[in-house]
């Protein structure tokens, strides 16, 4: 096997594309938190993609005899044995000791919140995707840590601030996961998980379920302003943002068709990032408390 398939392996197995998404949400809340550039900035995004990377790595792992079933996970490493066992398990504890040990650097809590992530991704919610369609919500707690990393790296305490951060994309990976849920359920089902948040699966139950966490949203996004963190910009923009974003998911209820779960998905990737770094523009460039 060349080296360029060996990167492409690597870049699956970890996932580096979900990887960078996850540092981008934690650089929102090391930038809210009043973090700077130079060595904790570098600390903090390389940590948290090695960090990340050994979680989706260790999910793979587990998950390895049932991702051949499905053709979205069939052409991962593990599946096509173009990765063993003992190299995967490699990578994740490389991975994660690297990674944690970066995390150190910037303090104790910020490595304690990057482990649990950990173990709660890959030992809790990965094996209660067979078992629960509320599996989605436990693994928004770990899914929700990145922007709570963020802060705390800078703060190095548990506080309002990290708390806001962390709600805030909690409540947005609902709407989001299931969305995706929805567009790959029939290919889910072929491995028994149950990732809609009704056993009745693509139905009017899921999806209002769906639409009134996207509505969730919109209160959510208001506590760094009910906490005097933010201004009348992030307010005015967080609510229009979250109701365009509730429109589609209300559109995917009426509907109930495909369509409108892929809109849901990709404005997803849009809205998140977008009301994180609204935080920090206002913060530094409009409110004045």
């Amino acid at each position: 096997m060349g080296i360029g398939q060996k990167i492409k392996d690597y870049v699956l197995f970890t996932k580096f594309r979900l990887s960078f998404s996850v540092i981008l949400s934690a650089l929102s809340g090391f930038l809210f938190a009043g973090g700077g550039t130079g060595m904790e900035a570098f600390y903090l995004l390389v940590g948290g993609i090695l960090v990340t990377g050994a979680s989706n790595g260790a999910n793979q792992i587990w998950e390895r005899d049932l991702d051949i079933l499905m053709n979205r996970t069939k052409n991962r490493p593990l599946p096509r044995k173009s990765m063993s066992i003992v190299e995967a398990v490699g990578v994740v504890i490389i991975f994660l000791a690297v990674g944690s040990w970066m995390l150190y650097q910037l303090n104790f809590n910020a490595m304690l919140l990057g482990l649990m992530a950990f173990v709660s991704y890959a030992f809790i919610y990965t094996p209660l995707k067979r078992v629960t369609p509320w599996s989605v919500i436990v693994g928004a707690f770990p899914g929700a840590v990145p922007p709570m990393l963020g802060a705390i790296a800078v703060t190095n305490e548990f506080g309002a601030m990290p708390g806001a951060l962390f709600f805030v994309q909690f409540v947005w990976q609902l709407p989001h996961f299931w969305a995706i849920a929805w567009i790959s359920h029939d290919d889910y089902q072929k491995a028994g998980f149950y990732l809609l948040p009704s056993r009745t699966g693509k139905s009017k139950v899921s999806a209002f379920r769906i639409a009134f966490s996207a509505l969730m949203l919109i209160p959510f996004t208001l506590f760094p302003w009910v906490l005097n963190m933010v201004g009348v910009f992030s307010v005015m923009t967080a609510a229009v943002l979250g109701l365009l974003f509730f429109l589609i998911a209300y559109k995917l209820y009426l509907t109930l068709e495909d369509r409108y779960a892929k809109r849901l998905m990709f404005a997803s990737f849009i809205y998140l990032p977008l009301i994180q770094f609204v935080y920090v523009i206002d913060k530094y460039f409009f409110y004045a408390p």
